[in-house]
């Protein structure tokens, strides 16, 4: 926790009054809030800053800013920080993870160093000490440094040098717990390669004569690592072995999960085993058990686009529904618009499989479909805990699209997603799954359509002159082409490949009384579209063409995946 030895807690000197009557003052805390978190405080002891976090009051970045400007510190992003080698080897890596800090840029001879306490005088000294230079002081909340850290940092030998003790050792021993373990340290690197790289996925895929170790980056699927064959078979069993699966089992297809510490956090990763005939295929897909803290201006929506969900999300009850294919964002979009209700005021619960991030004030419950607690099932029970608003992860059938439904016409405001290629194959796709016509203009509100492209890399996209040669036909005519346009280059910041992150293109379908007689007489989708965009959607397309303009993306990228 960040600066969190206040006044309130163990008291510091320069500190002129307590952080909950700061933070009162700067109005992200209301005082009815403070006095249950004094409360709690004094009831389960610890400092004041960790008790309104776990409450949900407030965030890291809140009380980081507000330590920050009371005493005159700069606070600093460091969530995608890359620190230089020459800087890093000013500031030994068991320096940064005790005093919980990360060197950030050199000037004139002055470095600045990015603390979690800035009022830490001993660590301050610790660092001018090793690194015989001045410092600046710089702060950033605790759990962002120390995540900083485990990325920029070598915490051990690369995993080559890894695989090779492994290989000379004279035991695979699978189980051993030390982290000093060859095995264990070879798996820890894995997981943390693909942190660092903000993969998704990690593929484990067994072939004839090694297993090659596979990341999925910004959607595309790229070599990470070799194993070779003779380790093959502990490493699979290594994973098995944290996601508590049988690894005596090799016949059939296993599901598990891995909570894998980094930095102050975890990620979670969900696992799935599937047998080939060169051995066990290994995919997990990691999930940031941290709670998302976003905002829906953040994730990318137009402006047009956002105040269009904004409506929708404002609606005491209705449907409003995210659609894509898998790994399109639509669970990051739906968890950003639940962080908007007010959740001291109305009743929050969830249905999840799995539970993806975890929120305060909100009741979450882990789908298990082996003992009969699906979706549907769950809904059910649901309805009978005074809900205001339910999030359904997914509408997979037609009983719970059926009760999603009746739900939202009943009084609660219903969030869930569902796989169609756009927001007007929503409400055909419900009409297949057994929904009557007529109750579809009562219950949906707002539909989102959504898909992840390929952003361009910041360091080296380049602005080229003339229209883009791929616009031509109805694509120029969506498009407001100017006489430039932008591509990828490729450099070591983005591997060569011009891209680095991704960046979401929406549609935003408002369900108003224009779509009911097309509704009810069964329209197409042409139809419905032709009624969409009169009602002022822009589409997926258009918007993908919109943000390659601006530079976001490329025009390849966005024909790649919406064309």
């Amino acid at each position: 926790m960040t600066q969190l030895r206040d006044s309130q807690g163990s008291a510091t000197p320069r500190v002129s009054k307590p952080l909950g009557q700061r933070l009162v003052e700067s109005g992200l805390l209301t005082e009815p809030q403070l006095d249950l978190a004094l409360r709690e405080q004094k009831r389960d002891g610890g400092f004041l800053g960790q008790v309104l976090v776990d409450l949900g009051f407030v965030t890291e970045e809140d009380i980081t800013a507000c330590l920050a400007l009371e005493n005159d510190v700069e606070m600093v992003s460091v969530r995608d920080l890359e620190v230089s080698p020459d800087l890093l080897s000013l500031v030994s890596y068991e320096t940064a993870r005790t005093h919980k800090l990360i060197p950030l840029s050199m000037n004139d001879g002055e470095l600045t160093v990015v603390f979690a306490d800035a009022l830490d005088v001993v660590a301050q000294d610790a660092v001018e000490r090793e690194s015989k230079r001045t410092i600046c002081v710089a702060t950033a909340p605790e759990p962002h440094i120390l995540e900083a850290i485990e990325r920029n940092y070598a915490r051990s030998s690369s995993i080559n040098e890894t695989i090779e003790q492994v290989l000379s050792g004279d035991s695979l021993d699978v189980t051993a717990v030390d982290e000093d373990s060859p095995m264990v340290r070879l798996v820890d690197q894995i997981f943390a390669t693909a942190i660092k790289h903000k993969a998704t996925d990690i593929h484990l895929q067994p072939e004839e004569r090694n297993m090659r170790v596979r990341l999925r980056v910004d959607g595309i699927l790229r070599e990470e690592i070799v194993v070779p064959k003779a380790i093959q078979s502990a490493v699979l069993a290594r994973v098995k072995l944290m996601a508590n699966l049988d690894i005596t089992e090799k016949r059939v297809p296993q599901d598990g999960r891995i909570r894998f510490t980094f930095g102050s956090g975890y990620i979670d990763l969900r696992v799935s085993t599937l047998p080939t005939n060169h051995g066990e295929s290994i995919v997990m897909r990691l999930l940031d058990g941290g709670a998302v803290q976003l905002s829906l201006a953040e994730l990318g929506f137009a402006p047009n686009d956002l105040t269009r969900i904004e409506q929708a999300i404002s609606h005491p009850y209705g449907m409003v529904l995210v659609t894509g294919p898998t790994g399109s964002g639509k669970t990051t979009t739906l968890y950003t618009a639940l962080g908007t209700i007010d959740r001291e005021a109305r009743s929050v619960f969830t249905l999840e499989d799995p539970i993806e991030y975890t929120l305060p004030m909100i009741r979450q419950t882990q789908v298990n479909a082996d003992i009969g607690m699906d979706f549907a099932a769950g809904l059910r029970s649901l309805l009978r805990q005074d809900p205001d608003v339910i999030l359904v992860g997914e509408i997979r059938d037609a009983l719970t699209a059926e009760l999603a439904t009746r739900a939202a016409m009943t009084g609660h405001l219903v969030f869930s997603t569902l796989h169609t290629n756009s927001a007007v194959g929503v409400i055909p796709r419900l009409v297949d799954m057994g929904i009557d016509r007529f109750l579809l203009p009562s219950a949906l509100v707002g539909i989102v359509g959504q898909r992840l492209l390929r952003k361009l890399c910041a360091s080296c996209k380049a602005k080229v002159a003339g229209t883009n040669p791929l616009l031509s036909g109805d694509l120029a005519d969506s498009s407001d082409a100017e006489d430039f346009h932008w591509q990828p280059v490729g450099c070591d910041q983005c591997n060569g490949s011009g891209y680095s992150g991704r960046v979401a293109v929406y549609e935003v379908l408002l369900v108003d009384a224009s779509f009911h007689d097309t509704m009810l007489q069964g329209g197409g989708e042409s139809k419905l579209l032709e009624l969409a965009r009169a009602g002022g959607m822009t589409t997926m397309l258009e918007d993908g063409l919109a943000k390659a303009q601006q530079g976001l993306t490329s025009v390849a990228e966005v024909l790649r995946v919406l064309r």
